[in-house]
């Protein structure tokens, strides 16, 4: 008695009929220990006109659970739960590295001759090494169940999040000033533009920490394990600010990429002061420079739906992930 019996040789399965099908059939198990947790670990589910065939792995309490069109999203989302985390882990852990390194050599030795262009590129990867250690830390926080802890790790994740998506939004207003606009003169730039990058997404998540916007989440995963996190849990909240947010930034960031791509292909055809032209592989490089120094790699989010919506998953996770380590390195073409 009560002894576990699973990894079967061979799998069990089950057949339940049914007449209207509304939502998407899960086959589930409960282990009878404390709450009812339902999990798809170890159960297939099959659909065969009226018939569903839940074919499992293992001997426990079973049913087949109808899940509504909204939440079958996210029960999709949960089968690459593991695979997402860990590349995200490895990512920004890959980052945290080459942006302390960066910040580390720019305060020892460059800070004191940097120009403005130096000081507004170090400012950005303070706020995504920020980004970084906030996502990372964030579950273990979590775990702790202390709601204070998590609603201030969650208002740091949030907070250099929005500060990020600021200085790409700054990036692309000094390449406009510098390069289209030219000879523009601005009484303080860099303290009006530091406290720009800062202070505005202050106000956001003050506003959302007075109404209990952030609390602890839990993410479900089809192997069972459970991951908490300290985040936005009001669906509306989280569209509107922040893809409302990244949404008014990505159409500037984009313009201005457009308008300096366009002029570095004009200026490709012109012969320069020496009679050389720049070299194709040059221009291709300060091109993707620009692709990721504006934050352009988050615009793969607006992708996430549909058919595209667990590519654009893993896309995303990479790309952004390593966007520090990636941005380090683009940052030498062009500072």
């Amino acid at each position: 008695m009560r002894a576990k019996i699973f990894h079967l040789t061979d799998n069990i399965d089950m057949f339940f009929k049914h007449k209207d099908l509304t939502g998407e059939p899960s086959c589930v198990s409960w282990n009878g220990k404390g709450k009812l947790n339902w999990t798809t670990f170890g159960c297939e589910t099959k659909i065969n006109n009226n018939t569903i065939k839940c074919s499992c792995s293992h001997l426990t309490f079973f049913a087949v659970l109808m899940i509504p069109q909204s939440q079958s999203d996210a029960n999709v989302t949960a089968q690459h739960l593991e695979a997402l985390t860990i590349i995200s882990s490895i990512g920004c852990g890959i980052s945290m590295f080459f942006l302390s390194i960066a910040l580390f050599m720019h305060f020892l030795l460059r800070k004191a001759k940097s120009n403005q262009a130096t000081k507004i590129l170090m400012n950005m990867f303070v706020a995504l090494f920020l980004l970084n250690v906030s996502f990372l830390s964030n579950e273990s926080v979590a775990n702790t169940q202390d709601n204070a802890a998590c609603v201030f790790i969650a208002l740091l994740l949030h907070y250099s999040m929005l500060a990020s998506f600021t200085w790409f939004f700054i990036q692309a207003l000094h390449m406009y000033l510098w390069l289209i606009r030219q000879n523009v003169t601005i009484t303080n730039y860099m303290r009006k533009i530091t406290a720009l990058g800062w202070v505005c997404p202050a106000p956001i998540v003050v506003i959302i920490t007075s109404i209990g916007g952030y609390e602890a989440m839990i993410l479900n995963s089809t192997s069972g394990k459970i991951t908490r996190m300290c985040w936005i849990t009001n669906r509306y909240i989280h569209y509107i600010v922040n893809i409302g947010y990244y949404a008014l930034v990505f159409v500037f960031t984009s313009g201005i990429f457009i308008m300096i791509v366009t002029k570095v292909v004009q200026a490709r055809n012109m012969k320069a002061v020496d009679g050389k032209r720049k070299t194709f592989r040059k221009q291709l490089m300060m091109v993707l420079s620009l692709f990721l120094l504006f934050g352009l790699t988050w615009s793969v989010a607006f992708f996430s739906y549909g058919p595209m919506r667990i590519p654009s998953y893993y896309i995303f996770t990479v790309l952004n992930s390593f966007q520090g380590e990636k941005q380090s390195h683009a940052s030498a073409h062009l500072v």
